[in-house]
């Protein structure tokens, strides 16, 4: 018999055992004598048996798929993220023999989730957001089913990977104050993103080493359109700030935008900085300082923790420091100390 023509019940039939049995053995699960067990697995290497994905899923009560829940209102921007992150994933599951199902979610809406969760055609979640309130990982977590999220969360009963966000928006803050900006104001997203009170942390955290008061004055959060940009640009000229923090390349470009329609000159009229790199940023005009950080890294580990909860074995939460700063002219001036 040729590998493509062996099956299941070809073993089964040649051996005189039940099609039961010969998962059992392939499985390595279930009560089967040492004896049996040696027999198929002899059949099997004498006739270069490999079980298909779907017998060995039925085997193994497998599904062999990894499902990645994406949220639906995602913008070109956000692409790249994404994009990083699910390479990661794939790169380790696919060793694994695992496929990928891409679960995409619009405003918490769990209709998609619920169909792929209750009829069983995954075998372990990665969720790629987290929120303050999220209902996504809530039921998520009461549905039982193996699950890690991208991000830091703070329920500790969920596993979480995610980079030492903090520490990096510190980090690239204090290169700036470093660089004699005292009055940088900090531009973030939507406030129910954990991600947003992070970078903010992170930010006000490197103005307190420096031993400078942080004005709060200069801080904008909620900020998500080219109009909210314009207000709060209008405000920051007001207030004569000499540095500019945006917490992602969105708002970075939007920035950009306004400059250039006001003929502003960076970075003489002031620094600009990102908390987030893209090469949009990169091939912008100044390229702008930014933290780069390793998306792929994070899928990478994200699957690597859901293998290990779904093999029922002992998973730590994985806090990674991936990340790097890339100085260019955007920031390239130094202020008077």
């Amino acid at each position: 018999m040729t590998e493509q023509k062996v099956t299941i019940q070809d073993i089964a039939d040649a051996l005189g055992i039940s099609k039961t049995t010969v998962s059992r053995a392939i499985s390595g699960k279930g009560r089967i004598s040492a004896a049996t067990t040696e027999r198929v697995q002899a059949f099997i290497r004498e006739h270069n048996y490999t079980p298909s994905a779907v017998a060995k899923g039925l085997a193994e009560q497998k599904t062999y798929n990894i499902g990645v829940v994406c949220p639906n209102d995602y913008e070109i921007f956000d692409l790249q993220y994404f994009h990083r992150c699910l390479e990661g994933v794939s790169d380790i599951i696919t060793d694994e023999g695992y496929d990928i199902l891409i679960c995409l979610l619009h405003e918490g809406e769990l209709t998609n989730l619920k169909r792929v969760v209750e009829k069983h055609k995954v075998d372990g979640i990665v969720l790629t957001r987290t929120m303050f309130e999220d209902p996504v990982a809530d039921y998520l977590k009461e549905c039982g089913i193996p699950l890690v999220v991208i991000g830091s969360s703070p329920d500790p009963e969920l596993s979480q990977v995610d980079n030492d966000h903090f520490a990096a928006c510190r980090e690239l803050t204090s290169v700036l104050i470093g660089k004699g900006l005292k009055r940088i104001a900090l531009i973030g997203g939507p406030n129910t993103h954990i991600i947003t009170d992070t970078r903010r942390r992170g930010f006000e955290a490197a103005f307190k080493e420096a031993g400078i008061p942080v004005d709060p004055s200069l801080i904008f959060m909620d900020t998500d359109s080219p109009e909210q940009t314009t207000d709060v640009m209008r405000e920051i000229l007001k207030k004569k700030a000499d540095g500019i923090i945006c917490m992602d390349e969105k708002l970075t470009s939007y920035v950009l935008a306004f400059c250039k329609s006001r003929h502003l000159h960076i970075p003489e009229d002031f620094c600009l900085a990102s908390f987030y790199n893209s090469s949009m940023l990169e091939n912008s005009a100044p390229p702008v300082t930014s933290l780069d950080i390793d998306d792929r890294k994070l899928g990478d580990a994200a699957a690597r923790l859901l293998l290990a909860k779904i093999n029922g074995e002992e998973a730590e939460n994985v806090m990674l420091k991936s990340y790097q700063i890339i100085l260019r002219e955007s920031t390239n001036k130094e202020r008077p100390r």
